[in-house]
């Protein structure tokens, strides 16, 4: 479809709900402010598909225009940048920027890589380097940029054999996109859930509580989905012969050193993060916030005498866009609950659902939903408010079902276009990478897989660890 006929489709889906909305007569039951929301609600949610308006822009308007009409109050609207989880965010970047600038991510990657002998071990252990980078670096884009660079080291070492370097090329990208959920700041759209849970339902989920959910499913998924890109890209041939990736193959495309001893700064920025994500992880313990934790840690990175990066360098780092358009769709996530238009588009809903079903069609919406929205946070923002409303009146613990939601979510690799990870492996000057045909071909075993093992983790694993599926 071509950017005018979505932009035209996405218009007049937008204008015949608002004129739906705006006659009293339709909707009975319906107040005033659920309408002012629902009629913003839809030309946000559909400006975002069908339009090449900045993301961010378009959720400032829908933000701005709930508290101009009277729907939420400007307090709402701003406090939401004072959040907890979006300083969490900002610290996670500036701590990142100290990592990044040490090259700790190289010395990883030549230790992890460099053991592999065969293709199969060659593809678990950059998957199992990849889901540790979700601990690091905050945001899918920051961990893609990060992981480019060993790519093209491999890719490289690796040039005779070009099914294998295509083969790694689509990796990368799928296992960053798969192992995201691990953590919480693993995606934006994680912290836009975990408000809107705070906000509609009173649920409060920490580092720790998703760090013992997510991490599980990340690890699974990642060497599903690895195991899935080396069968539909390889050859029996090409996965039996012998592969072996020197550290000086990696150090050519690395400016700091991979071997040898390590510097004090290397030894700092080690030392510094693994004290912070120790503590994030033992929050129940000594009961300091995360994003407390993770201003401490910015601050010592950041220290002329013990950081490895200057605080105004790191603070370029930092995704403003994202922030704001986190904050803006927070406050449409407060409205939508505060109005009783979430309630009152849910309330249709058959009442014989069991949660199972519940969930399976939670989880196969939230799959398809990067066809399109390709913002994952803007899935989150218009999917998670919804799903926990309609969780509530189906008996469904709100908890499982948005966690599913933002779960299965994650998966966006249908079209090169559907994620940043993806574009950025998509087209790489000199070297050899995917086809929009690969990604659709990897797609269709990928996407009931993942949507499979999210669906068994929500019925399955996550009621023994304390999240059931009913309330």
């Amino acid at each position: 479809m071509t950017l005018n006929l979505r932009l035209t489709a996405a218009l007049c889906v937008a204008l015949s709900l608002c004129a739906l909305l705006a006659v009293p007569d339709n909707f009975p039951g319906m107040s005033g402010q659920a309408r002012l929301t629902l009629a913003v609600f839809a030309l946000a949610t559909c400006a975002w598909i069908g339009t090449p308006v900045d993301d961010t822009y378009i959720a400032l308007g829908a933000g701005l225009a709930l508290t101009v009409t009277g729907v939420i109050s400007s307090d709402t609207l701003f406090g939401t940048l004072g959040d907890p989880t979006v300083w969490l965010l900002i610290c996670a970047f500036v701590l990142a920027a100290a990592v990044t600038r040490t090259g700790i991510a190289g010395r990883a990657a030549a230790f992890l890589v460099g053991g592999a002998r065969t293709v199969r071990q060659l593809v678990h252990l950059t998957t199992a380097a990849l889901v540790v980078t979700a601990f690091a670096v905050p945001a899918t884009s920051g961990r893609a940029a990060l992981a480019l660079p060993v790519f093209l080291a491999l890719a490289k070492a690796l040039a005779d054999r070009r099914r294998l370097v295509v083969m790694l090329a689509l990796l990368f990208p799928t296992v960053i996109l798969l192992s995201a959920v691990a953590t919480l700041i693993g995606a934006g759209a994680h912290l836009i859930t975990v408000s809107v849970l705070w906000q509609t339902a009173g649920e409060r989920i920490g580092f720790t509580q998703w760090l013992l959910l997510g991490l599980p499913l990340a690890v699974a998924s990642s060497h599903l989905a690895a195991e899935a890109v080396l069968l539909t890209t390889t050859r029996r041939a090409d996965r039996r012969a012998a592969v072996h990736i020197t550290a000086e193959e990696i150090q050519e495309h690395s400016k700091s050193p991979v071997t040898g001893p390590w510097t004090p700064a290397e030894k700092r920025c080690a030392l510094l993060l693994g004290t912070v994500v120790v503590l994030w992880c033992s929050e129940p313990l000594h009961q300091v916030p995360p994003a407390v934790v993770a201003l401490i840690g910015a601050i010592v990175a950041s220290s002329p005498a013990l950081g490895t990066v200057r605080l105004k360098d790191a603070l370029k780092t930092v995704p403003w866009s994202l922030l704001l358009f986190m904050a803006a769709t927070m406050a449409m996530g407060v409205a939508l609950a505060d109005s009783g238009a979430a309630r009152w588009v849910v309330s249709g809903l058959p009442a014989d659902v069991t949660p199972v079903v519940f969930l399976t069609v939670v989880v196969v919406v939230s799959t398809a939903a990067h066809l399109v929205l390709q913002s994952r946070s803007a899935r989150s923002s218009v999917l998670v408010p919804l799903v926990v409303a309609a969780a509530v009146g189906a008996g469904v613990n709100p908890v499982a079902a948005a966690l599913a939601s933002t779960a299965a979510a994650g998966f966006c690799h249908t079209l090169p276009a559907s994620a940043k990870p993806v574009t950025l492996f998509a087209d790489i000057p000199g070297t050899p990478t995917y086809t929009p045909r690969d990604l659709l071909r990897l797609s269709a075993v990928l996407a009931p897989l993942t949507a499979a093992l999210v669906l068994l983790f929500a019925v399955a694993v996550w009621p023994l660890l304390g999240v059931p599926v009913v309330r």
